[in-house]
């Protein structure tokens, strides 16, 4: 299993409807489920991105769909980005040189 982190930024329309925010939360985790992702952590922030997420799934493909499932409903654009554990980053180490 990989591990990825969402950035989300509010659309136009997803802020106008923020108020729904939490309801459109549970609409990403089911979305994740039913790929196959399981969802960490889903946290609202302060600063450059509004909501972060940190999920697990099984290939990139899983993650970049869910991305562009969420982003096509309107509410926020999603940047998807491979993060590693400290397990993940001893392999990597272990080719490093």
């Amino acid at each position: 299993m990989a591990y990825f982190v969402l950035l989300s930024n509010f659309t136009d329309q997803g802020i106008r409807t923020v108020k729904d925010t939490q309801k459109r939360a549970n609409v990403f985790k089911a979305a994740a489920k039913a790929k196959g992702i399981k969802v960490h952590h889903l946290l609202w922030t302060l600063g450059e991105h509004d909501v972060v997420a940190v999920v697990e799934a099984d290939d990139d493909f899983a993650p970049a769909a869910l991305a562009l499932t969420m982003s096509s409903l309107g509410n926020v654009r999603i940047r998807t980005m491979r993060a590693f554990d400290a397990a993940d980053m001893t392999k990597v180490m272990a080719k490093f040189g």
